[in-house]
């Protein structure tokens, strides 16, 4: 009964209760969720872009999109191997080329993600800096009404007797603190209670940035190094001259933007290489200790020579260039004349390291030989020796007894098509023999000084003498020292912005009834600082010390009425 009169009750002052219809005709419509247009979408994406996570995840995909520079081979580099890579695999070959693999540092979807990495990259740092430089030209926040909530907090007390007023020691206070590199803001010291805000720690703010600047820094010098730069290869035998044009490279990579007019018109002459092998040591008896080029260097065709020295891991620096000592061996100095008795090639060959002792293959082409072309396939040994089974072996790298061992072909070598072929390789599948180890005529062993006359009228051949050789790389690199410059800088930066910590502290005084100067202290840390407890007891110690009050004894109070503290909470930190 007494609910059914209830409810009437609630009825009468509510009203009749409305029908479904009712009701959802009254309803309020749904919140329509706003359209973004154009310029609200490029908005979003300009703060998507320029958020700190976009950087770090571009960072991130920059050094996953080079993996595959290592992984297949580089036309850049190497076209050939381009070429007979994509030969080799024809099936997926031609693929990986219109992915552009073969040309990763030059992609299309390389450089989108460079230049994302560099946009989003300036536009992290332009805002910060403008909002950091803000924040320095600003004064510290006021000082919170309820020092004792903050992390640190302190109170000291100033006996009446040393007559040190609450404005004195406020400024006292200050003068401390700016030789702790605060920055101090004194406020209200003529009042009742003066206060002070002091703030330091912004080197650390600053090495964020300068970190972030520098990896654009960075990023800048590798472009301008792969746009502007170039690098090329070069093997010098003694009494040669090497002349920085493009027909002067063995092999030349240039950069994207590179232009034949960068060459510095320099000359480098290999004089004399020197060798010095280890002959003391039991275990590494014979093995290479030292390197020395002496090289005659000229700026230019008319400026005057300069002798220099060329070793490995100090290059010589010429032209803008930096020339680095790679390699080097043996290249015996042969004369070659064809069936007419006419001198068809006369010099050194170089002979490439294939073994321990300066073991070396020798390829010998002589296209202009008559009436057929001649090829020479074989080794040289410095220092040669027999096995009792008739191998030939080298038992030192040093030129104690130097011997040339070739096989000789006739036939068309293949040059005159223009194909280009590699100097260290003869292709005899199309030649015919005429000296190896398995025909009548034998093999041609020769030692310097001597000479060998070839089957069937073929011609000649003899050992004049041996000459020593190397391998230079030669670097052109404009950003090459930003590029240094700028990582020293972001390591730099890097430190500061995790060992700088940026703090702040507030130190209010105030009088109390029996005449005793109350003085507290807070401290906070943007952050986290596991080094502001011994901050703040630092601080206590130089109050102490300042005002000759014992660090460890902490301020009693008769009544709260002697704090100087005002009843209020702190204020918000801003």
């Amino acid at each position: 009964m007494s609910e059914r009169v209830n409810e009437e009750a609630k009825s009468a002052v509510t009203g009749p209760k409305p029908d479904a219809e009712d009701a959802r005709a009254g309803a309020k419509p749904d919140a329509a969720v706003p359209v973004l247009g154009p310029r609200e979408m490029l908005r979003w994406a300009w703060t998507q872009l320029t958020s700190m996570r976009t950087a770090l995840f571009l960072l991130l995909l920059l050094a996953v999109a080079a993996v595959p520079g290592s992984l297949f081979p580089q036309r850049p580099a190497n076209p050939s191997v381009v070429t007979q890579y994509i030969k080799d695999n024809p099936d997926y070959g031609r693929i990986l080329d219109s992915l552009q693999l073969y040309d990763v540092y030059s992609s299309v979807w390389f450089s989108a993600i460079y230049l994302l990495l560099f946009t989003s990259l300036i536009g992290c740092v332009v805002p910060r800096a403008i909002a950091h430089y803000k924040a320095m030209r600003s004064q510290p926040p006021r000082t919170p009404k309820r020092l004792s909530r903050l992390p640190e907090y302190g109170t000291l007390a100033i006996p009446a007797r040393a007559g040190i007023p609450a404005s004195d020691a406020i400024h006292r206070a200050a003068a401390l603190l700016k030789k702790r590199g605060y920055r101090v803001e004194v406020r209200d010291d003529d009042g009742a209670r003066p206060s002070l805000g002091a703030e330091r720690g912004f080197l650390k703010e600053v090495g964020n940035l300068v970190f972030h600047t520098s990896l654009i820094g960075v990023l800048v010098s590798v472009a301008a190094g792969g746009l502007f730069g170039y690098s090329g290869q070069r093997i010098l035998v003694e009494g040669d001259t090497f002349v920085n044009t493009l027909v002067g490279y063995d092999q030349f990579t240039p950069g994207t933007n590179f232009q034949s007019s960068q060459l510095e018109p320099y000359s480098v002459q290999l004089d004399k290489f020197d060798i010095t092998f280890d002959r003391e040591s039991q275990g590494k008896f014979g093995q290479p200790i030292d390197f020395s080029a002496a090289v005659t260097t000229r700026e230019s065709p008319d400026a005057p020579a300069k002798q220099e020295i060329l070793k490995v891991n100090d290059p010589v620096s010429l032209g803008g260039t930096s020339i680095y000592l790679t390699g080097n061996g043996y290249a015996p100095v042969v004369t070659i004349r064809d069936g007419e008795g006419n001198v068809a090639m006369q010099g050194p060959v170089v002979a490439k390291l294939q073994g321990d002792n300066y073991y070396s293959s020798v390829v010998i082409k002589v296209p202009d030989a008559k009436p057929d072309q001649l090829g020479f396939v074989g080794f040289f040994l410095p220092t040669a020796f027999v096995t009792d089974e008739g191998v030939s072996f080298s038992g030192d790298p040093d030129l104690f007894n130097p011997q040339l061992t070739l096989n000789s072909f006739y036939g068309d070598l293949g040059l005159d098509a223009g194909a280009p072929q590699n100097v260290f390789e003869l292709d005899v599948a199309e030649l015919t023999p005429l000296n190896a180890r398995n025909l009548d005529a034998g093999g041609i062993t020769l030692a310097p000084g001597t000479s060998y006359t070839l089957p069937d009228g073929k011609g000649s051949i003899s050992f004049d003498g041996v000459k020593r050789y190397i391998g230079v790389d030669i670097h052109h690199n404009p950003g090459q020292m930003y590029a240094l410059i700028f990582a020293l800088l972001a390591v730099a930066g890097l430190v500061a912005s995790l060992y700088v910590n940026r703090r702040r502290v507030w130190v209010r005084a105030g009088t109390s009834e029996d005449g005793r100067t109350m003085v507290e202290y807070g401290l906070l840390a943007r952050g986290e600082d596991h080094r502001l407890a011994g901050e703040a007891d630092t601080i206590r110690k130089l109050l102490a010390a300042e005002w000759q009050l014992d660090p460890d004894a902490a301020a009693t109070e008769p009544s709260s009425t002697s704090t100087p503290a005002g009843p209020a909470g702190p204020e918000k930190d801003q």
